[in-house]
């Protein structure tokens, strides 16, 4: 058989045994300050903990200053929460990396819509609402309102913001439009990248009357008169279309952009070219070199 050969050969990113470490030869890489302590965040995973116990272990890299340690490069709150219960031990996996950067920019936590199905599927195998309800420190009228979450709402736009992480009251305004008009909001949130509800109820007040379901037909928005949210649902109108067209002619409109830049920085590289521009075109010049930053800027 022949070698590997270390350029195409992958590097595995942890080591193939997780481990039970101690967790006084564990070394954070940060300290949880008193307020975090007071956040619904870490009362939430705290009282994970405590019902079902450590479900993604903490992640660490062996010290490489001093055998037998290491270092904490994601966990820290979980870390902190075992201390504060009693607890001595911790079963980690063990990075290859010690960089804590590398290892966290990857992190990908949980959106609305995933933790949905996650709670359907929990009831499904009989978990009690009430359990469930403890172990995410939630009262179960949220555990239920996170169950019917995508009740009212079309699988395309469900799709669109499937992994995005979109506060739950937004979803109770997309449910006021129809699903046409769900497709058209989500792909606004998506393209803008904001989920927010004051950007959902702004989006509901830009819907023309026969884009709501009937519940919400009758609008009454705090602030504004119906000529307002008449000239708002035209705007809307106008806007998104505008959007469209964008959006159809981005790829080509844009490498046209980089093909002109590149041209002109051939062009500004030579100097003969530069010294004419200089002596009988100098605002031609200043506009290109204003062109060239821009390459230089957006690399």
């Amino acid at each position: 058989m022949a070698p590997k050969n270390p350029e195409t050969s992958v590097r595995m990113a942890f080591e193939e045994v997780g481990q039970r470490i101690l967790i006084s030869s564990i070394q954070p890489l940060r300290i949880v300050a008193p307020n975090v302590k007071k956040t619904p965040k870490y009362a939430q995973i705290a009282a994970s903990i405590q019902e079902v116990g450590i479900i993604e272990p903490p992640i660490v890299a062996r010290d490489r200053s001093e055998a037998g340690k290491f270092l904490l490069l994601d966990g820290h709150l979980r870390v902190e929460i075992l201390k504060e219960m009693g607890e001595t031990e911790v079963a980690c996996l063990i990075s290859t990396d010690d960089e804590a950067f590398t290892y966290n920019r990857r992190v990908s936590r949980i959106a609305i819509v995933q933790e949905h199905k996650m709670i359907l599927n929990a009831v499904e195998r009989g978990v009690p609402e009430e359990r469930i309800a403890k172990a995410l420190n939630v009262n179960v009228a949220g555990i239920r309102k996170k169950r019917r979450l995508l009740e009212g709402i079309c699988p395309e736009a469900v799709e669109l913001l499937k992994d995005k992480h979109v506060p739950i009251n937004s979803f109770t305004e997309i449910r006021k439009m129809t699903p046409m008009r769900q497709m058209e909001a989500s792909e606004l949130m998506v393209a803008m990248n904001k989920y927010s509800i004051t950007y959902a109820r702004s989006l509901v007040a830009a819907t023309p009357q026969d884009q709501l379901i009937e519940s919400a037909k009758q609008k009454v928005i705090k602030g504004l008169t119906e000529n307002q949210i008449a000239l708002m649902e035209r705007e809307s109108t106008n806007l998104e279309r505008e959007f469209k067209m964008a959006e159809q002619s981005y790829g080509v409109d844009h490498l046209d952009f980089v093909l002109a830049k590149g041209f002109l920085g051939a062009l500004l590289g030579n100097a003969r070219v530069v010294r004419y521009l200089t002596q009988h075109h100098r605002e031609i010049l200043s506009e290109f070199e204003k062109i060239a930053e821009l390459e230089s800027s957006a690399a």
